[in-house]
Order: structure tokens, then C-alpha cells, then sequence
């Protein structure tokens, strides 16, 4: 019994060696060398338009931009024939949408202007104009020339402050109560170099009137809402480091 069972291991170890020398032969040896498995989904090892599996006749396209990315990347370009605005350089179609009609001097100034300074925002712009026109007419009215000499040219704020000196020497000041801006529109645009100028109309209501020492009007209606129309002229340098416009030029309109 025990020489049956010996010799039935001995057979059995011997088919297992055979197998194994089989397998061996087959799949070879690690060495520590092999190339990992290519993971389509985690190349970030490969510098762009590179291929890791060596063919150098394939190469790696860009992602094209979100939709996000894409209209920022656009700005300042026009559209192609074919409506791929990743085919060749294009200037957005509407991107001035309820500030310049198409084609217009003030699109095509403001077109010249994105392409000078890429983060210029007419919108935004829009929004500080009119934070500023109230800033400035109020800082005005009450004499604040700390307010307005950051916001004035040199000129302008000259003749503002002669203004108030006016008034002060006379013993006068104004009693004026802002209400609110109805319109705030861009009417023009220039550039000189880098330097940039926008104008806009405002169109406002407040009241307002002059008071002597005595507190007696002297001009204007205290308690009358009136309509005023302003053409203000802001001005930057784009390529400043300095983000601020300055108010440069002021007129009424009708």
C-alpha cells in the first residue's frame, strides 16, 4: 500500500514540474523592467501632442475650451463662415448686445479697445460709471474734495474745486437730495495710443438748491424734482496698472 501511494506521488509531482516548465516557457520571466499597463484615462505623464505608445504618427488633440472658456477665448474675434469659432481667429458676434449695434464706430473703437486690454468689461464699466456719477455729483454738492480729487482729471477737478471755493467764500452751500439714475449709456469711444476715452450720457432726477448764510434759497427748487442730462468723458491708459477711470470732460446734453 505505502509503495503504491509513494509511487503515485512521485507521478503526480512529475506532471506538476512538466507543467510548470511549460508555463515558464510561455509567459517568461519578471525581470522588474516590464512596461506597465497604458491607462488611457491617467496620461499626465506625456508632454502634449506625445502618444505613449511610441508611434509618433499620432498625435494628441487639444480639449476644446467649456462653453464658458470658449467665449472668453473669443472675445475679440469673428466667427468663421462656417460657425467654428475654433477654425480660425473671430471677433463674437453681439458681444457689445445693448451697449453698440454691430459695425458701428463705437463697436469697432470698443472691439480695439478688448484687443488692448482683454479684461475690459463694458458691462462692469457701465455699472462703476454710474457709481461714480452719483459719488461725484454728491461729493460736489457737499463740497467733499477729498471724494472727488480721486476721481477728476487734473483739470476737471480744478475747475470743481474753484467752484466750491465759490460758494464757500460767498458763504453758499447746496442742499441736494440724489434720487436716482434713469439712464447711463455709452455714446462714444476713442483711443489715442493706449489711452483710452469713453463717453457716456447720464440722465438723472434729484433736487437741488443754493442757500445763502442765512439759509435762504437763492437758486433751485429744494422740494421740485428735475430731470438733468449729463455727457461725461471718462479716461485710462490700459495698459496701466492702475484699473481707475478718471472723469476728463463734462457737458450737459439736451
Amino acid at each position: 500500500m505505502d509503495g503504491g501511494l509513494t509511487l503515485l506521488n512521485i507521478i503526480l509531482l512529475a506532471i506538476a514540474v512538466g507543467v510548470f516548465l511549460k508555463l515558464r516557457s510561455l509567459l517568461g520571466r519578471r525581470t522588474g523592467h516590464e512596461r506597465p499597463p497604458y491607462d488611457p484615462y491617467s496620461d499626465t505623464g506625456n508632454p502634449a501632442g506625445t502618444n505613449p505608445t511610441g508611434n509618433d504618427k499620432v498625435v494628441t488633440l487639444p480639449t476644446r475650451p467649456r462653453p464658458a472658456q470658449a467665449e472668453r477665448a473669443g472675445r475679440g474675434r469673428t466667427v468663421d463662415a462656417a460657425g467654428d469659432p475654433f477654425a480660425e481667429p473671430f471677433e463674437i458676434r453681439n458681444r457689445w448686445r445693448g451697449i453698440a449695434e454691430d459695425g458701428t464706430p463705437l463697436a469697432n473703437t470698443l472691439n480695439a479697445l478688448a484687443r488692448l486690454d482683454p479684461g475690459f468689461d463694458a458691462e462692469a464699466f457701465l455699472g462703476g460709471a454710474r457709481a461714480a456719477y452719483e459719488m461725484i455729483v454728491t461729493a460736489y454738492a457737499e463740497g467733499n474734495r477729498a471724494t472727488l480729487q480721486p476721481l477728476l482729471s487734473a483739470d476737471v477737478f480744478s475747475g470743481f474745486e474753484a467752484a466750491i471755493a465759490a460758494r464757500e467764500k460767498n458763504g453758499q452751500h447746496v442742499e441736494q437730495s440724489f434720487i436716482g439714475i434713469d439712464k447711463a449709456a455709452l455714446s462714444a469711444a476713442a483711443l489715442d495710443g493706449t489711452r483710452a476715452r469713453l463717453t457716456l450720457t447720464f440722465r438723472s432726477q434729484l433736487t437741488s438748491c443754493l442757500k445763502n448764510a442765512d439759509g435762504v434759497v437763492v437758486e433751485g427748487d429744494p422740494v421740485t424734482i428735475r430731470e438733468v442730462n449729463d455727457v461725461w468723458t471718462f479716461e485710462r491708459d490700459v495698459k496701466s496698472r492702475d484699473p481707475n477711470w478718471k472723469l476728463v470732460a463734462t457737458g450737459a446734453s439736451t
